[in-house]
């Protein structure tokens, strides 16, 4: 007799059902690059919503929002939770510039490093708002390029 849908998916958390948000496909790998650009200081917003377009393709953005709550050790979806987890937190960390991803280097969920990024990148904040200003008035071309100090600016 075969197996029920749900008998397939009680040992290993739901991963053999590719509409499960465990589930992980053969040609996903942790260092992929899915957005066009690095995070860095000043892209925060664009960045975000493209990696929430990333993983909502991926049926996945509930690792990040908290709505997928990571299970207890003892439960059978623990370890099919903790690989997406890990494949999760790869997919962030290879989006961020090197002193970003250093900044979350021990974070323990991809919700962690979500939640850190909101909070430091995801807000208006008047000192911030004065450095750009700051920055901006004394940005000079100095010898570069044209498109290079478009660029700086």
């Amino acid at each position: 007799m075969a197996d029920s849908k749900e008998d397939i998916t009680k040992n290993d958390g739901g991963a053999s059902d590719h509409t499960h948000p465990y589930s992980i496909h053969a040609s996903d790998y942790p260092r992929q690059l899915h957005v066009n650009g690095v995070l860095t200081e000043g892209n925060y917003n664009d960045w975000s919503k493209e990696i929430l377009n990333f993983l909502f393709a991926k049926n996945k953005v509930g690792f990040i929002d908290g709505s997928i709550k990571k299970p207890e050790p003892i439960a059978n979806t623990y370890m099919a939770w903790l690989r997406c987890d890990v494949m999760i937190k790869g997919w962030l960390k290879t989006t961020m510039e090197k002193e970003i991803r250093t900044s979350v280097r021990y974070a323990k969920t991809a919700h962690d490093i979500w939640a850190y990024l909101k909070e430091r990148f995801g807000k208006e904040s008047a000192p911030l708002a004065y450095e750009l200003i700051q920055t901006l008035i004394t940005t000079k071309q100095e010898g570069t390029s044209v498109s290079a100090y478009f660029t700086k600016i």
